[in-house]
C-alpha cells in the first residue's frame, strides 16, 4: 500500500484549515502524512497544526504556486494529494484517491468536483455547474485533458518529480492548479471522475470582485504558459502520443508451456 501526503497550502485560514484537518483525521484511509504550508499567516494556523499533530512548514514569499510546490517538494509519500484550506473531504476520500491511482497507472493524476457551501442554493449551484463545470470542459478541450481542480487532486510523487522543474513557483499571480495542469507531458494523463467530491467554500463567489480576480488570475497563468510553450504544439504532440497508443498492437504474451 503506498503512503499519502496531503498538502495544503494556507493563509490566514485558521478556522477553515481547522475544520479541513478534522475531516482528514475522520478518514476510512488515514493520510500518512499532512503537510500544512503556511504562506505567511498572522492568525492561529501555527496553534491549529501544533494542535491537529500535522507538519507545518513556512514560505514567507506569498503565492499559492509556489507554496504547493513548496508542499509537494516537502512531503514524502508516494501520492500528494492536494486540498486547500477551505477544502472539507468526505471521509472516504483518501480510499477513493487511493482506488482511482491504483487503477490508473503510473504518471496519471485524478480529480474531482467541489461540493461548494457558505452560500445560497443557487449560488452553490452555479459555482458547481457554471464554474468548476465549464472550467473542466472548457479548459480540457484546450489542454487535451481534464485539468486539475486544486481543492481535489492527488498524483504520484513520480509525477510531480517529473513536473517540479517546469512550474513557474516564483509567480505568485497564477493560479497554481490551471499552471500544474499546463506543464502535463504528452506521455502522462488526468483522471476526472465526477465521485470525487469534497465540499469548498463558495466565498470566491460573494462579490464580483472576487470572482474577476479569478478570471484574471486565470488569464494571467495562460499568458505565461503559452509564452513558454505555445498551445498547439503541445496539443498536437499530445495527440499524436493517443493515436500512437491506439495503433499500437497488444503485448505479446508467449504461449502457456502444456508440460
Amino acid at each position: 500500500m503506498p503512503t499519502i501526503s496531503v498538502v495544503i497550502p494556507s493563509r490566514n485560514d485558521a478556522p477553515m484549515l481547522a475544520a479541513c484537518l478534522a475531516a482528514l483525521g475522520r478518514q476510512t484511509r488515514p493520510p500518512d502524512e499532512v503537510v500544512v504550508v503556511d504562506n505567511g499567516s498572522t492568525d492561529d494556523t501555527a496553534a491549529v497544526c501544533s494542535a491537529a499533530g500535522v507538519c507545518r512548514i513556512s514560505l514567507d514569499v506569498p503565492g499559492i504556486t509556489g507554496a504547493t510546490a513548496a508542499g509537494f517538494d516537502a512531503a514524502t509519500g508516494r501520492i500528494l494529494a492536494r486540498l486547500d484550506a477551505d477544502s472539507v473531504p468526505p471521509p472516504d476520500w483518501l480510499e477513493r484517491v487511493e482506488r482511482l491511482l491504483a487503477a490508473a497507472g503510473p504518471l496519471t493524476a485524478v480529480t474531482g468536483p467541489g461540493d461548494f457551501y457558505g452560500a445560497n442554493r443557487l449560488i452553490c449551484w452555479i459555482a458547481r455547474n457554471i464554474y468548476i463545470g465549464g472550467y473542466i470542459r472548457v479548459v480540457g478541450l484546450l489542454l487535451g485533458h481534464p485539468p486539475l481542480f486544486g481543492s481535489n487532486f492527488a498524483m504520484p510523487a513520480d509525477m510531480w518529480a517529473a513536473l517540479r522543474g517546469r512550474v513557474h513557483r516564483d509567480r505568485p499571480e497564477l493560479h497554481d492548479d490551471l499552471e500544474l495542469s499546463y506543464q502535463i507531458r504528452a506521455d502522462m494523463s488526468v483522471v476526472y471522475d465526477p465521485r470525487l467530491r469534497v465540499g469548498v467554500s463558495a466565498r470566491p463567489f460573494y462579490s464580483w470582485q472576487g470572482l474577476g480576480s479569478r478570471v484574471v488570475r486565470a488569464y494571467q497563468t495562460f499568458d505565461v504558459d503559452f509564452r513558454a510553450e505555445p498551445p498547439g504544439p503541445r496539443l498536437r504532440e499530445r495527440y499524436r502520443m493517443r493515436a500512437g497508443r491506439r495503433l499500437s498492437p497488444p503485448p505479446h504474451t508467449a504461449p502457456k508451456d502444456p508440460g
